[in-house]
């Protein structure tokens, strides 16, 4: 299937940037895994909002932003600074964890009452569209607000003085296996990286996978609440995946990594079809 192993510069001279914020508390913050997983489906959010296409108030920016690098910045916010950047036009995109269920089953969605609506009209989502998540082993849900990309000089002040550097989460216990069937975001064990470092890279390998997805496949996803896993592969694994054809993620090095580092593969079951 041509395409399927697609690589992507992660840092570099962008004309345009999409930002990605985490709601960080100052006690309470979410777990690794579930702000990962968290990143991935705020991206596949955008991908797939009525907006972002045809001749949708997001679309020519889409188009610029996706013709270039496709570069992802994260960062991270609290109490006002998170409620003002939520004012912004974007997508707020919240985990649901799990309690009783195994991580990696599929996401409560509630998409029925008008209460539901005007919250999404207060995040700025669309009626309809919904938080998701099956993060583990997280104090609190990982809350995530994508918003559409801008050319680099003119992004929003409100989000370009929010901290880039010092994200870095834990998980209160190690992440269960996947559940079968669901796509998986592989991470490299060879390399170090920060929080914000790797949910921008686990964004990049959403973002891949959605390209080179059949159109039914697509809808499925969406369908399905965008469920995914992150996971670090062990070495063994991640040698077979670099092989499989795979979409790869495969970074510039401006920060943390080597140039050419490749950091994260996505695992679509459909990709490997």
């Amino acid at each position: 299937m041509p395409g399927r192993l697609a690589r992507v510069s992660a840092e570099g001279d962008d004309e345009y940037v999409l930002t990605l914020v985490l709601q960080v508390g100052k006690t309470e913050r979410p777990g690794q895994t579930d702000a990962l997983e968290t990143a991935a489906r705020a991206v596949l959010a955008i991908l797939a909002d009525e907006r972002s296409a045809g001749t949708g108030e997001w679309a020519e920016a889409m188009r610029a932003w996706q013709d270039a690098r496709i570069r992802k910045v994260v960062r991270r916010a609290r109490g006002a600074e998170w409620r003002r950047a939520a004012a912004l036009p974007g997508i707020t995109v919240t985990s649901q964890l799990p309690t009783a269920a195994a991580a990696g089953d599929a996401p409560a969605v509630d998409v029925a009452g008008a209460g539901q609506a005007a919250e999404e009209g207060r995040q700025g989502l669309h009626p309809g569209e919904a938080p998701v998540g099956t993060g583990a082993g997280a104090a609190v849900p990982a809350e995530v607000r994508v918003f559409p990309p801008v050319p680099l000089d003119e992004v929003p002040k409100e989000l370009a003085k929010l901290q880039v550097t010092g994200t870095d989460l834990e998980d209160a216990e190690a992440p269960g296996e996947p559940a079968g069937g669901v796509p998986v975001l592989w991470v490299n064990p060879g390399l170090e990286m920060s929080t914000g470092k790797t949910m921008a890279q686990v964004g990049h390998a959403a973002h891949l996978a959605w390209m080179v997805l059949p159109e039914v496949a697509r809808k499925t996803w969406v369908e399905d609440g965008f469920r995914l896993a992150v996971r670090t592969a062990s070495a063994a694994q991640w040698k077979q995946l670099v092989r499989s054809g795979l979409p790869v993620v495969q970074d510039a090095g401006f920060t943390e990594v080597e140039p050419g580092s490749r950091t994260v593969v996505a695992d679509h079951p459909a990709l490997r079809r």
